[in-house]
């Protein structure tokens, strides 16, 4: 089967419950599409379907017009998110999918699973070009550098590995956490990477010497694994839980989000805390600069997304979930500040938009 993006076509609770029902095979994520001022008032509701148990992880293209999940019934599907149409199913894992991630352009899909494994897959075909094997237990998070010649991915086994997506190659061992690596990112320029881990830290690697070559299409010619540098640059501290999403915005600022309701905002290169946002009254599960860096966005287990002001760290909205399911991941979407959240057994997506113009601005790291 053949699939080109565009309009034509959770973590793990071993030891931690959070007692959520067990998904059945009616259970069906929903689509929310709400378009007003930041009052997000006015909504759309669609229904994708496909997976037969709980949905464990979610990955929107750059677009925003293909959606990758993954399950604890062991797939990988990909959703036309305009359409919300099932594409196909990606068959393979020995285990529940804890973890999806797609490359910059789409190209490819990356899925990590509780069977130790990850495995690339090429979008256009749904081929299986690589099974990445190395890690001691589940891997639980999986994230492409920007210009996706590399792909980190962390795992219970409390390391973070870096791997070449030209052939496969694992680089790096990043066994500097203490505990579960459950979250990572790259910076846009792909000379930071970000690890979260349930040591309560996050560490800054600089990756250095890559010596990445591509040709005229933009596609990767070579790696020289013994160029490749990913030193530890930072250990933040103070959190006081397990950190369960990190990300990166356009202009360089970190962000982490945590069990312990918070969410910090970070300057990576000098490792400073510029802010630290309180508001949430549960877990944070997931984190998403908008596209201009003035705005981040936070989900939390306390069924609500908040829209948060990069430059004073101010809330400046909250927005509650209705249903039963709290948000698992939220994004801003291609739009003027639109929002992306998806939730419940099978993955509820609400998307919002801000339809007031705003002045131009530039938030930027010293």
């Amino acid at each position: 089967m053949s699939l080109t993006p565009g309009k034509s076509s959770t973590k793990d609770r071993r030891s931690v419950s959070n007692n959520r029902p067990a998904c059945s095979k009616t259970d069906k994520p929903v689509l929310h599409l709400s378009t007003s001022k930041w009052d997000y008032s006015k909504m759309n509701t669609k229904t994708c379907s496909g997976h037969r148990d709980e949905v464990n992880c979610v990955a929107f293209s750059e677009d925003f017009e293909m959606m990758v999940t993954g399950s604890d019934d062991s797939l990988v599907r990909i959703f036309n998110a305009v359409t919300n149409r099932l594409l196909t199913s990606l068959v393979g894992h020995g285990g529940a999918v804890r973890a999806v991630a797609i490359s910059c352009g789409s190209r490819l899909i990356a899925s990590g699973s509780e069977d130790k494994s990850i495995r690339i897959w090429q979008t256009r075909n749904t081929e299986c070009l690589f099974i990445l094997q190395g890690h001691l237990k589940s891997v639980e998070c999986l994230s492409f550098s920007k210009d996706s010649s590399l792909i980190c991915s962390g795992s219970w086994d409390r390391t973070a590995v870096l791997w070449s997506v030209k052939d496969g190659t694992k680089l790096k061992v990043l066994s500097e956490h203490e505990d579960l690596v459950q979250s990572s990112a790259f910076s846009f320029n792909t000379k930071y990477l970000a690890t979260g881990s349930w040591d309560y830290t996050v560490i800054v690697w600089k990756i250095s010497s890559t010596a990445i070559l591509q040709n005229l299409n933009g596609e990767t010619e070579s790696v020289d694994s013994e160029a490749i540098g990913a030193d530890k640059l930072h250990v933040l501290r103070g959190h006081s839980g397990n950190i369960h999403a990190v990300a990166f915005s356009a202009e360089g600022m970190l962000a982490s989000g945590s069990w312990d309701r918070t969410i910090r905002l970070w300057n990576p290169r000098n490792g400073a805390c510029l802010f630290t946002l309180v508001g949430h009254t549960a877990w944070v599960q997931s984190v998403s600069f908008s596209f201009d860096s003035l705005f981040l966005i936070s989900a939390s287990e306390d069924d609500t997304v908040r829209v948060w002001n990069c430059a004073n760290g101010e809330c400046i909205k909250q927005l509650k979930q209705t249903g039963t399911d709290s948000v698992a991941v939220c994004a801003f979407g291609p739009g003027t500040h639109e929002v992306i959240m998806v939730s419940g057994p099978a993955a509820f997506t609400l998307t919002c938009y801000n339809k007031t113009k705003s002045k131009k601005q530039h938030l930027a790291l010293e």
